[in-house]
């Protein structure tokens, strides 16, 4: 079996759609058409699923017009239109219209798909306050005895505690609630999301108020993130009576607390909004989050009183459904300049808060750091700066070498020198080499016997002997050892074991991938935290990585270093962007490469979206999929025994640590073979098809 692997169905997104039609007041013909016709347009644009707002077959501001048998009749023979329209129609459509019930009238969600009602949901809450008085026209959920209805001569299911389950997306389940619903301390659909639904959906008819829609926007993101689920809303809009309230159509698509649309206010015209739900990335959520289990244990009464009605509906799965969702291509680092110097002020303030906290509790008032004139060790040295700025210790307590080695490189050195001047620390330089060729005389390695042999034994002596000459620093100087290595290279494996640039007595950067931290340090140099220091910041931004161990063919001295270590492991932009799925959310890495292909993936101008800063940083999906394949590799088979036993160091973020002692935990001699079979499984085209277990 195969599955087109451009396809977001096939890696758990599904699409859906909140509509705000034009309405007419008291013209359920006429407001039919307008649901019909947005059905439409949602069905033709790839959703399974379109909400429309609350009474909106009726209008909501008919107020006692309601008790009208005309309008009642009218409301059912539209919503007989709106059956019959989608019998040629692969969408589900939640319409809300008054409906009758054993001499009691109710405002009600009607879920319509395939010619056929599924069930009818009607209003627990009634706000009868303020501008509302629906008490006056309507009953609440809890007065009905019936838990069926006749309407449009089906017989249908009838309560607030349905559960809709789309046959073909099993993580597809929702819950309709009804505008005052999400506004109590305990909404319905609290208890609908612990009983399973993913998708939570409420037809609203929330007029408008200086102040207000901010207030509802924050509302149904926090339902969302709450309930660890989607939470389309949808609003009554134009064409609503004006008698003593306006409308601004308002309809909001949230997942687990962040926006993914949001429809354009006052529009004068029907409206549409459309998003693509990871349904897979909330289904983990609840299962990583225990008290998710807990919080259902604790309401089984509420939570098993509902009812799950399966819906079959074709969902469209075959041919090309590129993902119409905005992904970020550096998921550790806001794409937004305010919140990115907000993220940044954060991280760094969690580090040096931690150091602050691990030299005061220690007694300790020196640091050692091994100053390489790259980006990690740039950034631990500034994070040491400011700790003891703040415990008004001299800079000159930060004891900080640079240690040349075979193949250390005229630009790092001079970068090195310079960093060191500008924070202020005491700075020294040790020359390795020499401890080294000893080393390598002793263990009878070729080198030390003249011969130009580069390998990994020559390469982790000179790694040894750094953090050897670091370790025994601190013990003259009474300091603790502060680590450079980033959250990157522990994923990778990208470090020398035990007595290498793996261990230290405190490492500061240990949760911060690659990625952040080169946004960290362009921040601190835009920022001006170092007085002076601009410059040689942006220089060290611009330099190749490299751990500079093989000598250049042109020699010790040459810019141009032997080793660059993204050839070797991959662009650390996309190893991070790896790093986030396979370890946040548990992905599969066949659906890593679908969300890396909608952010990296090669796009034409006009074509969603498309961003001329970053077109020039583009990859192939072969191109993903081979350097999936690296971390695959290296994650899962050969470095986890490095990342059992790491320095402590701060967590700094929701994208994880990967301490055992924080958010991973795994054996050091598990297998990779069942994520290498995934990657395989990847085209090399996003053409191709990805085949199904």
């Amino acid at each position: 079996m195969t599955k087109p692997f451009s396809n977001l169905y096939t890696h758990d997104f599904a699409r859906v759609a909140v509509a705000t039609p034009r309405c007419r007041v008291a013209d359920p013909a006429y407001n039919a058409e307008q649901t019909i016709a947005l059905a439409r347009q949602a069905a033709a644009g790839g959703a399974v699923l379109v909400a429309f707002p609350e009474l909106g077959l009726a209008a909501y501001t008919c107020d006692d017009l309601f008790h009208q048998r005309a309008l009642l009749d009218a409301c059912e023979a539209a919503l007989a239109g709106v059956i019959a329209a989608s019998a040629t129609l692969d969408i589900v459509l939640i319409v809300g219209m008054p409906v009758r019930l054993e001499h009691l009238l109710y405002n009600c969600a009607v879920v319509v798909a395939g010619g056929r009602l599924h069930g009818v949901v009607p209003k627990s809450y009634l706000p009868n306050y303020g501008e509302f008085y629906e008490a006056r026209q309507f009953s609440a959920a809890d007065c009905a005895s019936a838990t069926e209805v006749s309407l449009c001569g089906q017989r249908t299911r009838f309560g607030a505690d349905l559960l809709f389950e789309l046959a073909e997306l099993p993580l597809l389940r929702f819950h309709v609630e009804i505008c005052e619903d999400v506004w109590v301390p305990i909404p319905p659909s609290s208890f609908a999301a612990l009983a399973g639904a993913t998708v939570l959906v409420n037809l609203s008819a929330s007029n408008a108020l200086v102040g207000k829609a901010a207030y509802r926007q924050q509302l149904v993101a926090q339902q969302s993130a709450r309930c660890i689920a989607a939470y389309l809303y949808t609003s009554a809009g134009s064409g609503e009576s004006t008698t003593d309230m306006a409308w601004d159509g308002q309809s909001l698509i949230c997942e687990n607390g962040e926006l993914l649309t949001r429809t354009e206010r006052f529009g004068a015209q029907s409206q549409l909004g459309f998003a693509d739900i990871d349904l897979e990335r909330l289904s983990r959520e609840r299962m990583r989050q225990g008290t998710f289990a807990d919080s259902k244990r604790r309401h089984a009464g509420e939570v098993g009183r509902f009812e799950v009605v399966r819906i079959a509906v074709a969902v469209p799965c075959t041919g090309a459904l590129p993902l119409a969702r905005h992904v970020e291509r550096f998921p550790y680092v806001p794409s937004d300049r305010a919140r990115r110097d907000e993220r940044c002020t954060e991280v760094v303030n969690i580090q040096v808060q931690a150091l602050v906290q691990r030299l005061a509790s220690s007694g300790i008032d020196k640091v050692v750091i091994g100053v390489s004139g790259g980006l990690d060790s740039t950034h631990a040295l500034l994070i040491c700066a400011r700790a003891m700025d703040q415990l008004k210790l001299p800079r000159t307590n930060i004891l900080a070498y640079t240690m040349p080695g075979f193949a250390t490189s005229a630009r790092t050195i001079v970068q090195a020198r310079t960093l060191m001047e500008v924070v202020g620390c005491s700075a020294a330089e040790i020359d390795i080499r020499p401890s080294c060729r000893q080393m390598l005389d002793d263990i009878g390695h070729p080198y030390g016997q003249g011969s130009a042999v580069y390998d990994i034994t020559f390469e982790n002596v000179q790694a040894g002997e750094r953090t050897s000459h670091l370790f025994r620093l601190a013990n003259l100087h009474n300091a603790i050892v502060i680590g450079t290595g980033d959250l990157s290279e522990l994923a990778l494996g990208w470090c020398t074991y035990g007595v290498g640039d793996h261990m230290s007595h405190y490492n500061v950067n240990a949760s911060v991938p690659k990625t952040l931290i080169s946004h960290l340090v362009r921040w601190m140099a835009e920022t001006g935290v170092v007085d002076g220091g601009a410059a040689v910041l942006l220089a060290i931004l611009d330099t190749e990585i490299s751990p500079e161990l093989v000598p250049a063919d042109a020699g010790a001295t040459s810019d141009t270093p032997a080793q660059k270590t993204q050839d070797v492991i991959g662009p650390y932009e996309l190893q991070d962007f790896n790093l986030y799925y396979i370890v946040r959310y548990g992905f599969a890495p066949s659906k890593v490469a679908f969300l890396a292909l909608a952010a990296w993936g090669e796009r034409e101008k006009g074509a969603w979206p498309y961003d001329e800063t970053v077109a020039r940083s583009q990859y192939s999906l072969a191109e993903i999929k081979r350097v999936l394949g690296i971390f695959v590799w290296r994650f899962f088979k050969t470095s986890q025994f490095k990342r059992s036993c790491v320095p402590n160091g701060p967590k700094v973020g929701t994208g994880g640590s990967l301490s055992p002692r924080g958010d991973w935990r795994a054996p050091s001699d598990g297998e990779a073979a069942v994520w290498l079979a995934e990657v395989k499984r990847i085209p090399d085209t996003a053409a191709g098809d990805i085949g199904v277990a």
